[in-house]
């Protein structure tokens, strides 16, 4: 048997009928209403709510539900406002409330505008909003990867996004350099060929524009590092002459350029739709980059944009490269060829091909069998003095537990 289905205003119209019958058929036009109430469950008072409206109307449709929303409501916002807020939440449909007000208030510091609750509500009101899954709150983390990164220009982070195709599948590397103090997104250039020569061109230019950074953040992957001697390519090579200490995250931590893979998450508005070629998609994202740099509010910024805290370095470039300090320990100097390669008791031992026409130290053992090759204070690498044939003995970097990135410097 189904349930049966009524609602609140069917009630109430029987109950005034059954009122109704009641006094009609009762000699003295008198009816209990408290019985009355009790039997559908309602309380005297509102009875005679429902029956004072009845009365005063003569028809049932009073019994209706009336709105709720106060005659006279002062601290509503104004559709002038709101048009404003919803204008804005077009303009940039990937914001949130929180950059919207932000952006509201530095433009228009005149004008009061609603709380960032408060424009949350106009949002969702109008359909441009979309819920989201709560999230579970992530414990606080008690490592501070960029603790010393105190000004603009200390550490600089460089990375490729992931590698896309554009609409006429033509594979895009985005090469991104951003500032970790300011979250200044120095360059963010589109390449074909992910190779050292093309990244060194991007980063000669910005060198030029915004000086030289004290140190260069990166992960172990090439161009930037390699699995050779001491991880060095011919890039990380030229940092080292220009005077930059190199940093490097530790292999599967990428919380520790977690500034540069926020830059990444925010990027995917532009890549996530590739553009018709290369061409294209550069001018998208030098587009995106001014938004991003001169108009979008940071939070860890105290709601400013990157362009507001950023500053050109002290440290101009070009300048005289580096020599590697020589360690005073040190045995003898030895001059690599072209090709990275040192020539010992009439054999030729290679050390690196990004080492070309550079000169490493050599340091013997207590034993005098085996020396160690450094390039200023990096360790290359160990050699057997009795078995040639063998090479360079290179001591691979293993995962660690810890949360510190690899700092290499020639200071």
């Amino acid at each position: 048997m189904p349930w049966l289905a009524t609602d609140t205003v069917k009630q109430r119209a029987k109950f005034v009928l059954e009122w109704e019958r009641r006094r009609d058929e009762a000699p003295d036009h008198r009816v209990n209403l408290s019985e009355l109430a009790r039997v559908y469950g309602v309380s005297r008072q509102t009875a005679h709510v429902w029956l004072k409206r009845y009365l005063k109307a003569g028809t049932l449709d009073v019994l209706a539900d009336r709105s709720r929303r106060p005659h006279t409501m002062p601290t509503k916002v104004s559709d002038e406002i709101e048009a404003v807020v919803v204008a804005a939440k077009k303009t940039y449909p990937k914001w949130g409330p929180r950059k919207l007000r932000a952006l509201l208030v530095d433009r228009y510091p005149q004008r009061e505008w609603p709380s960032v609750s408060c424009m949350s509500v106009i949002l969702k009101r109008h359909g441009l909003t979309k819920p989201r899954r709560k999230r579970r709150r992530a414990p606080i983390p008690v490592t501070a990867p960029f603790a010393e990164c105190i000004a603009p220009n200390d550490v600089w982070c460089i990375d490729f996004k992931g590698k896309f195709r554009t609409r006429d599948g033509t594979p895009c590397h985005v090469l991104t350099l951003v500032d970790a103090y300011s979250r200044y997104l120095l360059r963010c250039e589109v390449l074909v060929a992910p190779t050292g020569r093309n990244v060194e061109d991007v980063l000669d230019s910005a060198f030029q524009e915004f000086g030289l950074p004290r140190a260069m953040r990166s992960d172990n992957g090439p161009p930037f590092a390699s699995t050779g001697a001491g991880g060095l390519t011919a890039l990380s090579v030229w940092w080292l002459r220009l005077g930059i200490e190199l940093q490097r995250i530790d292999p599967g931590k990428p919380q520790q350029n977690g500034r540069q893979e926020r830059v990444h998450l925010t990027m995917e508005e532009v890549v996530a739709t590739p553009a018709a070629h290369p061409r294209a998609q550069q001018r998208a994202l030098d587009l995106w980059r001014y938004e991003y740099n001169e108009v979008r509010p940071h939070e860890a910024l105290r709601m400013k944009p990157p362009a507001a805290i950023h500053q050109s370095s002290s440290r101009h470039y070009p300048c005289k490269l580096v020599e590697p300090p020589r360690i005073a320990q040190a045995d003898d100097y030895i001059s690599l060829d072209d090709d990275g390669r040192m020539r010992f008791r009439r054999r030729q031992i290679h050390i690196s091909s990004a080492l070309a026409r550079e000169t490493v130290q050599i340091i013997w053992h207590d034993d005098v069998t085996h020396f160690d090759v450094y390039y200023g204070p990096i360790h290359l690498g160990t050699v057997d003095a009795e078995h040639l044939d063998r090479g360079l003995r290179i001591r691979h970097r293993r995962r660690r537990h810890t949360h510190e990135v690899t700092r290499m410097s020639l200071d």
